[in-house]
């Protein structure tokens, strides 16, 4: 059962403790009781027949000052730290505003925040015609970020835009100036810095407020129905490339042994001459010390010096020739075979003659000082 029903009024809200039935309140009276509470509150007097004004004065002040509180909190708000903001007032520039908590005229100013510090990518793709009349796809992308804020905003209708078609341009422009071979296999490097430079040429007079951070040149291939061809040429001129580095490490790894042969020839032949220099003055010198002993006896001094030389040339031989005084024979006693002989173990029976039995046998190979010596002076004479 409801509360307002008949023979409900236990549960009437509006009944009071005592019973009485008061109704529901007037929303008159709820009115011009807050109409005076208010005027109390700014120092106004409430009288009965100035209620209506009183309460139209406080409606109009609470509705003025709630507006100026919702007007002054909606003119806050934030640029981000990387950003700057454009001040827009009635539509005209106004200035630029730093990153932090602002405040503007609502309805009045209006912000333009701009990043100024994230690098932004814009791609260029398409099939282009080389100087040598080829036709090449190449994929470019440029990196760049913002400078000036004003300049981006409304230099041009749209900056990346602009900056897409300059990009296209230059990179069209550059493609069109150099051979295919260079662009796909060694001039990749110079057409990405002629990319660059032809670029920021073409932006400087628009003042776009951007700057170029980077180009990168991504791909660079040929139409798909000559593809293999050059997959050919690219890989021969690989080839090419190895084989002049194994050329060159091969030519770094000869050279210096080569130098060092070389040197080593030269102190070789430096030595040799002070050995030969020093042999020659030693000579010298010896020659020297025997003059004076040769002037003083003549013949004496070239007897010494034959059977000094006699007996050089003997001891670096084994054979033994033995002279025997008053005979015309001279016999050979081959002394290397006899050690020989004696090495493998075989007994040697020594055959006597007259002759030998007579004289000793002697190993030395000065002759006497007899007739021996008289026929070889006399022969050397």
């Amino acid at each position: 059962m409801a509360w307002n029903e008949p023979g409900n009024n236990d549960k009437d809200p509006w009944k009071n403790k005592g019973g009485n039935n008061q109704g529901p309140p007037d929303l008159d009276d709820l009115l011009k009781d807050l109409g005076q509470k208010v005027s109390g509150v700014f120092g106004g007097k409430s009288s009965g027949g100035g209620s209506g004004k009183s309460f139209s004065s406080v409606g109009i002040g609470l509705a003025l000052i709630i507006s100026v509180l919702v007007y002054a909190f909606s003119g806050f708000y934030t640029i981000k730290e990387a950003e700057q903001g454009i001040v827009l007032r009635f539509g005209q520039y106004a200035g630029t505003v730093d990153p932090g908590l602002r405040w503007k005229w609502t309805f009045v100013e209006r912000i333009i925040p701009v990043d100024m510090q994230t690098t932004r990518d814009l791609p260029a793709a398409g099939f282009m015609l080389t100087q040598d009349e080829n036709v090449v796809r190449v994929e470019m992308q440029v990196q760049y970020r913002v400078v000036d804020a004003r300049n981006y905003v409304f230099s041009v209708t749209d900056a990346d835009d602009s900056l897409s078609q300059s990009l296209d341009s230059a990179l069209r422009y550059v493609v069109g100036h150099a051979a295919m071979d260079d662009i796909l296999t060694s001039g990749r490097e110079t057409v990405r810095q002629s990319v660059w430079q032809e670029l920021e040429k073409i932006i400087e007079p628009y003042h776009l407020g951007l700057i170029i951070v980077d180009v990168n040149f991504k791909d660079a291939r040929p139409p798909e129905e000559v593809k293999d061809a050059f997959d050919d040429a690219i890989s021969a001129q690989e080839d090419e490339v190895r084989f002049l580095r194994e050329a060159e490490a091969y030519a770094r790894g000869i050279e210096p042994r080569a130098r060092g042969r070389v040197k080593r020839m030269e102190q070789e032949a430096l030595a040799y001459k002070q050995q030969t220099i020093l042999d020659a003055e030693g000579a010298v010198a010896r020659f020297e010390k025997i003059l004076p002993e040769y002037q003083a006896a003549p013949q004496v001094t070239r007897q010494r010096m034959y059977l000094a030389a006699m007996e050089n040339v003997y001891s670096n031989t084994s054979k033994v020739m033995v002279d025997v005084e008053g005979g015309n024979n001279m016999m050979y006693l081959p002394l290397d075979k006899i050690i020989q002989q004696q090495s493998s173990g075989q007994r040697v029976i020594p055959q006597a003659t007259t002759s030998l039995s007579q004289q000793p046998v002697s190993t030395n190979t000065k002759p006497s000082s007899s007739g021996r010596s008289d026929r070889f002076s006399s022969g050397r004479n």
